[in-house]
């Protein structure tokens, strides 16, 4: 028979990791989500030259109460292409899952990065993002993305070192987190050694698409 204060220890142990799982999935917050912000980031599509839009099915995990919504973009005249991926739900669930881990379990590899860059956007101001390649060979092809991820609750992206801790302070008065993944294909001749650089059609997708989604939280 366990001794009183050993007990004691152990219900003790429980209930706080109880409480601490509760609070990050916030099961016992009151909050006031905004559903038609979230409703519009999530039918947001990027206006960019002549490339058009297609929702496809996302490839990024979605954990406890979280939603997912990705459109590919393909340019009619050069056959140039993109991915946006909007992911919204409480922090909790929402800062976790990066490509890092997630696209490598998926059977890439992690060529370069992650690390973290900052964009300048329209009107002077910035995003800041964690970028990283990645690679997946098969039989048949050799598919290799960049991808770019960030996190925002009001409009201004931020890739903090620990978004997991830095999301959990604001538990209380976030009530949705919103992660951003704007991926690119880089080209067969790249190799592992050389970095290779975004074209500048590439690099104006990638801004037309930071910028028009941190505007959306303003309307």
């Amino acid at each position: 028979m366990l001794k009183t204060p050993i007990f004691a220890v152990i219900t003790v142990l429980i209930v706080g990791a109880a409480l601490v799982h509760g609070a990050v999935t916030q099961r016992w917050s009151v909050f006031s989500p905004n559903p038609a912000q979230t409703e519009r980031l999530h039918k947001l599509e990027v206006h960019f030259a002549d490339w058009q839009p297609t929702e496809v099915p996302t490839e990024m995990p979605t954990n406890e109460r979280s939603t997912a919504t990705s459109r590919r973009y393909v340019s009619v005249a050069t056959g140039q292409s993109g991915v946006v991926s909007i992911i919204s739900g409480i922090p909790g669930s929402v800062s976790t899952h990066t490509p890092d881990i997630c696209y490598v379990g998926s059977g890439y590899k992690c060529l370069r990065g992650p690390k973290r860059e900052t964009l300048d956007l329209p009107g002077g101001s910035t995003v800041n993002y964690y970028i990283a390649d990645f690679e997946k060979k098969t039989q048949t092809k050799v598919d290799r993305v960049r991808i770019r991820w960030a996190w925002s609750t009001n409009g201004t992206w931020v890739a903090p070192e620990n978004p997991r801790w830095q999301f959990a302070k604001q538990l209380n008065s976030v009530p949705v987190l919103f992660k951003l993944y704007v991926a690119t294909p880089l080209g067969e001749g790249d190799s592992e050694e050389r970095v290779p650089e975004d074209d500048a059609t590439t690099k104006a997708f990638v801004i037309a698409a930071w910028g028009q989604f941190s505007a959306a939280f303003g309307k």
